[in-house]
């Protein structure tokens, strides 16, 4: 492989095209497709293989399901929260290329500790390198995409995100099908994830071998001067030394903290990083009452994703146990020797929709914006909730007649779920990003973008903890479980709608 840092920089659109996009589209599609491929794969498997008996034919390691949950929290919303500064190192030091190239090496690494057929101190190591390998790799693929087209037309920047954003979806899609599916649940575990690392590694070498379809973009960083590069790798060095000598102290003592306790732990300080982020921003001395509302609006955001993120991302966790304990999976069952599909394959619902309705929701609100109809951010926020809330009423329903049957209910009950959520997902995900860039004032764009992130994280450590609250529940609680996640989302959902008119001004919308 040539070095990037070496290579001679051509413009991407100088070089060979694809249906009319830089070349290199294809590399961060494919990309990008392994890695969901990998990490939606691996999501799905964890809670299943975390709590399946150690001497069941398909073993796990026999962990109560709020153990599993923790750990599902400390897996994604340490992704995600370490995305924040896997794209800071990427834009000060080593350019996205190479971050894109060792996290891709990463998280395949920590696939094949999770194959290893050992004990858990080697399983959750490899967990922890797929952490820190998802945060150098998710956030700077789509940095990479935008860098392709520098320059050109909005309208072909889009189409190209567009393609993207299907590699995206299609690797979500069958990672869990496969991975998961086919090769995990039915196989065995540890052959799942070994599938995982293989993809991975497979698009990681394909990144690799075809970087000169890139042109400069993803390149290290040219207008970081030596001192200012020191000063950051002195820092990263601090954190990690700082990383490294709390988990020393933590886990040396004869009573370590508890799986449960560490996502505790973790969900603490990413409120505590969001509160002191955003009380920072609110005393700057440079922002006047105008922007500060603006910045008040963005906090209500950032609330509402987290909230938004919180359920949805329970598809993981609560969902993933509904469908294997109390979803009668007899369809398609003569496919199978235990005469059921797997429970794996609802993963690849969400991804599915989005691939059918995300089309048709663009169209639509294309369609109400000319005549004037296009209901404002505050307003698809609201929306958003509400429908989450909508998707876990399905859910209630569903959950009353297992109560009242002792039996188990088809699948359209998930999969109804699913759509709502999906729904949801398509109103309220576009709209953060496009907002924090309008309203949040220059000097803060970059960091805002960041604790955006920030909020997923959040909503994910969330679902990890609901969700293993969710596996240990009696059967008889579950009405009541899902009727509160009924009445937080559609309750938050309703109050957004109710107080839009307010942020509208904030903003600065007068309709």
């Amino acid at each position: 492989m040539s070095d990037p840092t070496t290579a001679i920089p051509v413009p991407p659109a100088a070089g060979k095209q694809f249906f009319g996009h830089p070349r290199g589209l294809v590399t961060c599609f494919l990309v990008e497709f392994f890695e969901r491929f990998t990490y939606y794969g691996m999501r799905t498997m964890l809670l299943p293989f975390l709590t399946a008996a150690t001497v069941a034919e398909n073993p796990g390691f026999e962990l109560t399901g709020g153990e599993a949950g923790a750990v599902y929290a400390l897996f994604a919303g340490g992704a995600y929260l370490l995305a924040i500064p896997g794209g800071w190192i990427a834009d000060r030091l080593i350019g996205q290329r190479k971050a894109i190239f060792i996290g891709g090496l990463l998280i395949a690494l920590g696939n094949f500790f999770l194959a290893i057929p050992a004990g858990q101190p080697l399983f959750f190591t490899g967990v922890f390198i797929m952490v820190v390998g998802i945060g150098l790799l998710k956030p700077n693929v789509s940095t990479v995409v935008g860098a392709l087209y520098e320059g050109q037309p909005g309208t072909r920047r889009d189409a190209g995100f567009s393609i993207f954003y299907m590699g995206i979806n299609l690797g979500a899609f069958v990672g869990p099908l496969l991975a998961a599916g086919l090769l995990g649940e039915k196989v065995n575990w540890r052959l799942g994830f070994a599938a995982c690392g293989v993809a991975t590694l497979l698009g990681t070498l394909y990144f690799a071998f075809s970087q000169r379809y890139l042109g400069n973009a993803g390149l290290p960083p040219q207008d970081v001067t030596p001192a200012s590069r020191r000063r950051t790798w002195t820092i990263v060095g601090c954190i990690g030394l700082g990383a490294a000598l709390l988990s020393v102290l933590l886990f040396a003592r004869d009573n370590p903290p508890s799986k449960e306790q560490l996502a505790i732990g973790l969900f603490v300080a990413q409120v505590a990083l969001a509160v002191a982020f955003f009380g920072f921003v609110l005393m700057s001395k440079e922002l006047d009452t105008a922007a500060r509302k603006r910045i008040g609006v963005i906090i209500v955001f950032f609330f509402c994703a987290v909230l938004f993120w919180g359920g949805f991302e329970q598809q993981g966790t609560t969902f993933n146990t509904f469908a294997f304990e109390y979803t009668d999976r007899s369809a398609l069952g003569s496919w199978f020797e235990d005469g059921q599909h797997p429970g794996s394959w609802y993963q690849s619902a969400n991804p599915w929709f989005i691939i059918i309705f995300a089309p048709v929701f663009a169209w639509f609100w294309v369609w109400l914006g000319a005549r004037n109809l296009d209901p404002s951010a505050p307003l698809k926020m609201g929306i958003g909730l509400v429908l989450l809330g909508v998707g876990f009423l399905v859910m209630y329903f569903a959950a009353k007649f297992v109560v009242s049957t002792g039996g188990k209910v088809g699948p359209t009950w998930l999969l109804l779920a699913y759509l709502f959520h999906t729904f949801g997902e398509l109103c309220l995900s576009p709209v953060g990003l496009s907002n924090v860039t309008k309203l949040a004032p220059q000097k803060f764009v970059g960091r805002m973008m960041g604790t955006w992130f920030l909020g997923t994280a959040i909503g994910n450590t969330i679902a990890g903890l609901v969700g293993g609250h969710f596996a240990e529940a009696k059967v008889e609680d579950m009405p009541e479980i899902f009727t509160k996640m009924t009445l937080i989302g559609a309750g938050a959902g309703v109050f957004i709608l109710f107080i839009s008119r307010g942020l509208r001004g904030w903003i600065g919308e007068r309709k």
